[in-house]
């Protein structure tokens, strides 16, 4: 079978490299792919991004399943498009998608649906944008409402953090995040305390199958200070997700929400990320919905996963994940994010990368922003590779993911020293 990933990041290197694994597979091709995909001489980047031309590419290269990494095409509607010319692909419609495409659609579902999550208000006027901060008074947080790339959310400790957000995303809006209906618009939420996890399931319409836990690192520098980003790092399990964890957010959030889309009318395929506040004595409360794998938790959940993903694929377009029984390495794997220069806000491109180790079978480097050019590599976009490390312990994983990263340099290079270090104090 000829298999396409759809992407060009961390998270879809992760999905070619691991489907490439799979007996069954002939050929897997990545759109429009990266550095890292180019000189992997198991993939075959396909140099489209164009929808409507990829998915004729599709028709005319035999492609048998489609599967979609970031959230821009499933929120363009890439699944309803290829699923009317009657490919196999994975991934929600553009309806379903519109949870994680508009928070103020997803906030107003959970309230609707009864699904754990901070209180909010919607605005599309700042003046009275600002007059809730006045009155709610911080920490509060700020989220853009539309697709960001992880940048649209600022935490603010202060009154003038918050008041700042709110110019920045209503007025001045440099990211161009436009909500579904037009125009910009921002959600305001209370803070929440806690420790954050990744919990993300697939979802075959029917069925729900939960992948390995994970947890992700937002903030760009050490100890979670400075801003927001689209994640610094990852590692997998979580230990924070404990059994009655695990089960609260199947009971509470994760089918509370397929039934809810159900009853909206909207049957849910393909991934489905909730992003959750964990309080000391294990409640939760749902900060966000994706409709993909998170990046870069993507990275060492498929190095912990054992089970053919070709397989997992197959039956979750096909009703079956009811009858998949996912196999998963005991051992914990930990991803270190290696960033551009001037990332989150004004990622540099064109610097060269230099002293790119080989892949070992525990330790890989998976390229997210990069481009090939004359035989050198380069950096392409904010977050650049992925180091990850599969050891017997959150330290051991820690160490070798750092140790196989020591040799890599790019000008500017941005990256975090402590991922993992919850597990590591725990």
């Amino acid at each position: 079978m000829k298999v396409l990933v759809v992407g060009s990041g961390g998270r879809e290197h992760a999905m070619a490299w691991k489907l490439a694994q799979s007996p069954k597979i002939q050929q897997v091709y990545v759109a429009p792919g990266n550095g890292g995909t180019a000189k992997d001489k198991n993939l075959v980047n396909v140099p489209i991004t164009d929808l409507a031309v990829l998915r004729q590419w599709a028709i005319d290269n035999g492609i048998g399943l489609t599967m979609v990494g970031p959230e821009a095409p499933l929120a363009a509607g890439i699944v309803d498009d290829f699923r009317a010319h009657g490919l196999r692909i994975f991934g929600p419609t553009q309806a379903a998608a519109q949870l994680e495409s508009s928070k103020a659609f997803s906030k107003a579902f959970m309230q609707r649906h009864g699904i754990p999550t901070a209180e909010f208000e919607t605005f599309t006027d700042a003046a009275q944008a600002h007059a809730y901060v006045d009155r709610q008074g911080a920490p509060i947080v700020v989220k853009a409402d539309g697709l960001a790339a992880g940048k649209g959310v600022v935490v603010a400790m202060t009154l003038a953090e918050a008041h700042e957000a709110i110019d920045f995303m209503l007025l001045d809006n440099p990211l161009g995040v436009a909500h579904n209906a037009g125009g910009a618009r921002v959600v305001i939420e209370e803070f929440l305390q806690g420790e954050e996890a990744s919990f993300m399931v697939l979802c075959d319409g029917k069925n729900v199958a939960a992948l390995a836990t994970s947890q992700d690192h937002k903030r760009l520098q050490d100890g979670d200070e400075g801003p927001n980003t689209g994640g610094m790092g990852a590692y997998s399990p979580a230990p924070v997700v404990t059994a009655e964890v695990h089960a609260r957010a199947m009971r509470e959030v994760i089918l509370p929400t397929i039934r809810g889309m159900e009853k909206d009318g909207i049957t849910y395929t393909g991934f489905l990320y909730a992003g959750l506040m964990i309080d000391p004595q294990g409640r939760i409360k749902t900060l966000e919905f994706n409709c993909r794998m998170g990046d870069p938790e993507t990275q060492p959940i498929l190095m912990r996963m054992k089970t053919d993903l070709l397989e997992v694929l197959l039956a979750a377009t096909s009703e079956g994940l009811d009858q998949l029984e996912m196999e998963w390495d005991r051992r914990v794997a930990l991803g270190v994010v290696m960033a551009a220069h001037g990332y989150p806000m004004n990622p540099r491109k064109g610097d060269a990368i230099t002293g790119l180790p080989q892949d070992e079978r525990d330790t890989m480097v998976f390229h997210a922003g990069t481009t090939e050019k004359d035989g050198q590599i380069l950096t392409s976009g904010g977050r650049v590779l992925c180091v990850t490390a599969l050891a017997d312990s959150v330290k051991q994983a820690q160490q070798k993911a750092y140790q196989t990263a020591s040799p890599i340099a790019f000008d500017g290079m941005q990256m975090r020293r402590d991922i993992g270090y919850r597990a590591v104090k725990n």
